[in-house]
């Protein structure tokens, strides 16, 4: 018999969405799968093409919209048990924590559900909001039945929060749909870096400014991304070769914006891991990367991508430089492909989870 398993995940964009899609479609064929999904989610109508049972359960759009549904928590609380247990679940997982997440999760233990939520992030990143982020993850891990962790990193702090709890290792895929990876030689002309996302100070926008000044001619930077980066990097867009895009990045113009590019770049001072390697990787494209956190453990360096030595400018810059070296980036890019391959594909997420909690 199939084990049953109700997915659970009330954001509304971001990988969260993504991932419980990708999730859903690996874990179908080896068990009985439900979702409970926010009705605000921007993939709402690809969620519900999977035909698996679904409730849609109402969230919020905006900062007014939380604090105004806040009051219907009390009543989601019993609705997500009562999906499970009509769904004769055998575990509730998480696929990304939610506000309010840790709000509800404690009631499916208290009625003999087991929670096993997948933990993205034991701390928050410097300079995002960190209101009662210890509390919110305290509790979300003391209601857990066992925690997914996506790297060592994460697992090392979880384990700290709460020692007694069983913890699992689940490696991180790609979490969009994919065109082929790209092969054939590369375009002729300058080498081509990018970094694009969220801009923030963990993210190190400033160190791989000093980086790219130091490097010899014969690359480009384009950073694409929201967040205030002349601030973060003042004179970043002012040196030549750099062009920069202030614009949020849609998830459908991810895998194209990837593609151009010859390497990705994650100038990064701290992460647990990062969804865009497996991306990058899926797609052929080499990433250079800081040691940081679980960065370290995404990248094989000098398979398919490059670690600086250490977090620092000058360790970027040599890190970065060493793609002009002659074969460096057709091996780097053959690497990417022969990894990315795997992480396109979610089924060995799927069969370790289920083995993981016992239903493989």
């Amino acid at each position: 018999m199939k084990p049953r398993l109700l997915l659970w995940h009330w954001g509304r964009r971001g990988a969260g969405p993504q991932m419980l899609i990708a999730l859903a479609r690996a874990l179908a064929p080896h068990a009985e799968v439900a979702i409970s999904v926010s009705a605000q989610s921007a993939l709402i109508e690809p969620t519900r093409a999977l035909g698996l049972p679904l409730d849609a359960v109402p969230t919020y759009r905006s900062a007014p919209g939380f604090a105004a549904g806040l009051a219907r928590v009390p009543a989601l609380r019993p609705r997500l048990v009562r999906q499970a247990q009509a769904h004769r679940a055998d575990a509730v997982i998480s696929v990304m924590t939610h506000l309010w997440t840790p709000l509800v999760a404690p009631a499916l233990p208290a009625a003999g559900i087991p929670f096993i939520p997948i933990i993205h992030d034991a701390r928050p990143h410097p300079g995002d909001p960190a209101a009662f982020w210890g509390w919110r993850m305290r509790r979300e891990l003391l209601a857990a039945r066992l925690a997914v962790t996506l790297s060592a990193a994460v697992e090392r702090v979880v384990n700290e929060i709460v020692p007694a709890l069983p913890t699992m290792r689940m490696p991180l895929a790609a979490h969009l749909d994919l065109p082929p990876p790209r092969t054939g030689p590369r375009r002729e002309g300058p080498l081509r870096l990018l970094m694009f996302g969220r801009m923030r100070a963990y993210k190190g926008l400033d160190l791989l400014r000093d980086a790219f000044a130091m490097l010899p001619a014969g690359f480009t930077l384009r950073v694409v991304g929201d967040g205030p980066i002349d601030t973060l990097a003042p004179g970043l867009a002012a040196l030549p070769g750099v062009t920069i895009e202030r614009r949020w990045v849609e998830e459908a113009e991810i895998p194209a914006l990837i593609a151009e590019a010859d390497a990705l770049v994650m100038p990064y001072r701290e992460a647990s891991q990062s969804g865009v390697i497996p991306i990058a990787q899926a797609l052929g494209v080499p990433v250079v990367a800081t040691p940081a956190g679980g960065l370290a453990e995404q990248v094989a360096h000098g398979v398919d991508g490059l670690l600086a030595s250490d977090i620092s400018a000058p360790a970027l810059a040599a890190a970065i430089a060493m793609l002009a070296q002659p074969g460096c980036l057709e091996l780097l890019a053959k690497g990417a492909r022969i990894r990315g391959a795997a992480m396109a594909d979610w089924s060995d997420q799927a069969e370790t989870l289920l083995r993981a909690i016992g239903l493989s």
